[in-house]
C-alpha cells in the first residue's frame, strides 16, 4: 500500500512539474509561437515584379520600420496591407501583387523583427506603429481612397487602425476573434488567460469601426479556425457587414478559389452591400 501511495506522489510531482513546464514555455516563449519572421541583411535587395518604393519610418522609441510602396499610374484608390506572421518584404511583396495588377497602389510594412524592420516588439509598439503606417497614408491619399487590409495576424492591426480612423473600407482575410481564444484552443489544458501578454483584442476594436467590413474565411483553415472568423463578424453590430464563406478554404490559399475571385473586387469597391 505504500509503494502504491509513493508511485502516485511521484506521479503526480512529474505531472506537476510537467504542467509547471508548459505553462513557462507558453508564457516566456510566446513570442516565438505568435511571430514566425524572416530576417535578411540590411543590405538586402528586394526583386518584384512591379514597381516600387523602399519607405523607412521612425518611431518615437527609435524603431526603424521598412515598407515597400506599389504605384500604379492611375491608381483605383490605395490598399494598406498588414501581413500574416511568417515571412518578410519579399514573400508578401510578391503575393501583394495580385492586387497591383489590379490597378491599386499598395503600401505594405514589416513589423517589427520582420525583414529590415527594428525595434523591441510589444503589443503596444505594434499597434502605434499601424497607426504610423496610415498616417504616411494620409500625407499621399485621401482617405476616402485608403483601403485597410489586414491578413491573419495582420487583422488585429488592420482592425485597430479603422476603429480609429476613417478609410474607404476594411477586409480581413482570415481574422482572429483574439489571440487568447486561439491560444485556448490549441492549449485547452493551460491557463492561457493568465500567461499571455500578446492577447490582440481584435473583438475590442471592431466594435468602434464605422466603416464597411469585409471578412474572408475558409472553412478548412487549420491556423485560425473558420469559427474564429465568424465568431468576430457575429460580433459586428452595424449592418454595413460581409462574410464570404470559402468553401474547403484553407489559411493561405483563398486566392485560388472562385468565391474569393468573385467578390475580392466588389469588396474593394465598396459594392458589397
Amino acid at each position: 500500500m505504500k509503494f502504491k501511495k509513493k508511485r502516485f506522489y511521484i506521479l503526480a510531482f512529474v505531472l506537476l512539474n510537467l504542467y509547471g513546464l508548459l505553462c513557462g514555455v507558453l508564457y516566456f516563449f510566446q513570442e516565438n509561437l505568435i511571430f514566425l519572421p524572416t530576417v535578411p541583411s540590411q543590405e538586402h535587395v528586394f526583386v518584384m515584379e512591379n514597381p516600387f518604393e523602399e519607405i523607412f519610418l521612425e518611431t518615437d522609441d527609435g524603431a526603424k520600420l521598412n515598407g515597400l510602396h506599389f504605384k500604379s499610374e492611375n491608381p483605383k484608390g490605395a490598399i494598406l496591407y498588414y501581413h500574416g506572421n511568417a515571412g518578410d518584404l519579399q514573400r508578401w511583396g510578391t503575393i501583394t501583387n495580385f492586387f497591383v495588377e489590379k490597378g491599386y497602389d499598395v503600401l505594405l510594412m514589416d513589423y517589427r523583427g520582420y525583414g529590415k524592420s527594428t525595434g523591441k516588439k510589444s503589443m503596444e509598439s505594434l499597434y502605434s506603429d499601424s497607426e504610423l503606417w496610415y498616417d504616411f497614408m494620409k500625407n499621399h491619399y485621401s482617405e476616402e481612397d485608403i483601403i485597410i487590409y489586414g491578413r491573419s495576424l495582420g487583422t488585429t492591426f488592420a482592425t485597430y487602425v479603422a476603429s480609429k480612423n476613417q478609410p474607404k473600407n476594411l477586409i480581413l482575410e482570415s481574422p482572429f476573434y483574439n489571440i487568447t481564444e486561439v491560444g485556448k484552443s490549441r492549449f485547452p489544458f493551460l491557463p492561457v488567460s493568465s500567461l499571455l501578454h500578446y492577447t490582440f483584442p481584435t473583438n475590442e476594436y471592431i466594435k468602434e469601426v464605422k466603416i464597411p467590413i469585409t471578412i474572408f474565411h475558409g472553412t478548412n483553415d487549420k491556423v485560425i479556425k473558420f469559427d474564429f472568423g465568424k465568431k468576430l463578424f457575429d460580433s459586428i453590430k452595424m449592418k454595413n457587414k460581409s462574410f464570404i464563406r470559402i468553401p474547403s478554404g484553407g489559411h493561405n490559399d483563398l486566392i485560388n478559389f472562385e468565391e474569393y475571385q468573385k467578390n475580392i473586387d466588389l469588396a474593394l469597391e465598396n459594392k458589397m452591400h
